[in-house]
């Protein structure tokens, strides 16, 4: 689900969080509300966590493992971590005050308490993970949206939650974004995902590209996959599109968090479409200058 991390420091915390710098998206910038910050970076951090026990991307025996009370012999089980990791979820949501083990954890507390959140959205971005331990194939685009139901959305509605601008219209549009800048994750992350034995191509449409798993761990993209990879961006561009009118329908500098959102997922389809859809060397990255445009574009409500 996620890119392939570093072999963690001492500070587990730190090592995580750390990797906001990365993402195709801005995750808590500077010129948010000090409190709106610390919220959305223990959200991310939850989420960042979550996503590098479901990829493998902890140090076996490490500290993450040792701080959620998984054993030595157990801390390569990533379902035995994400059962761990979801017991000290229910730690922070527990009314007797009982303290997580976790420290990301931790400092996810204030922020549930603060912005009254529910454990519906975190339970699902573990379910995710559960889901990447046994399937590692989708039949159809349906099927992935399904998944991407679990995987990325509760990001978005977090996010609004946090901010207290929560609406159904706000959550449907945010689910649309959400979905669209987790496909273009995973298009960016194909030859990786594959070495995972994740496949986040539809099956339906490989069959009707006429494309082989063998194309995709070739060291660059025949046509065929071009073709496919092409079809998905412009799904995700279609989906991330539908944003426009949530940034629309918010203000101040929230109005700028949720544009560079979805700007930095049409970014980096743009990113995909300057590499002719030849993703296999490697994901193809945005320009900062790209990313400008693309906020000045979704800010001006232009798809």
């Amino acid at each position: 689900m996620t890119p392939a991390g570093t072999t963690r420091p001492a500070d587990p915390e730190r090592a995580t969080l750390d990797k906001a710098a990365a993402e195709n998206f801005p995750v808590a910038p500077f010129f948010l509300p000090r409190v709106w910050r610390d919220d959305l970076l223990a959200v991310y951090g939850f989420a960042r966590l979550v996503d590098d026990i479901g990829d493998g991307d902890l140090a076996p025996g490490g500290d993450d493992a040792r701080l959620l009370g998984v054993t030595p012999e157990e801390a390569g089980n990533r379902l035995a971590l994400l059962d761990a990791f979801e017991a000290d979820l229910h730690r922070v949501f527990d009314s007797r005050g009982t303290e997580p083990r976790h420290p990301l954890l931790r400092r996810l507390g204030p922020t549930v308490r603060r912005c009254s959140l529910t454990p519906e959205p975190f339970l699902g971005l573990i379910a995710a993970n559960r889901q990447d331990q046994l399937v590692g194939r989708y039949e159809t685009h349906d099927d992935l949206l399904a998944y991407c139901e679990l995987s990325a959305n509760p990001v978005g509605r977090l996010v609004l939650a946090v901010t207290g601008t929560s609406t159904p219209e706000r959550v449907r549009r945010s689910d649309a974004v959400c979905t669209g800048l987790q496909i273009v994750e995973h298009l960016q992350d194909v030859a990786e995902d594959l070495r995972r034995d994740r496949v986040y191509l539809p099956a339906a449409d490989m069959k009707r590209f006429h494309v082989q798993e063998a194309d995709l761990a070739r060291p660059t993209a025949g046509a065929s996959v071009r073709a496919l990879v092409a079809y998905q961006a412009h799904r995700a561009r279609d989906l991330l599109n539908e944003g426009i009118p949530l940034v629309g329908s918010v203000h101040g500098r929230l109005k700028l968090l949720l544009a560079g959102f979805v700007a930095g997922g049409r970014a980096a389809v743009h990113a995909i479409a300057a590499a002719d859809y030849d993703v296999l060397p490697g994901p193809p990255r945005p320009g900062r200058t790209r990313l400008l445009r693309e906020v000045g574009l979704t800010l001006r409500g232009e798809g």
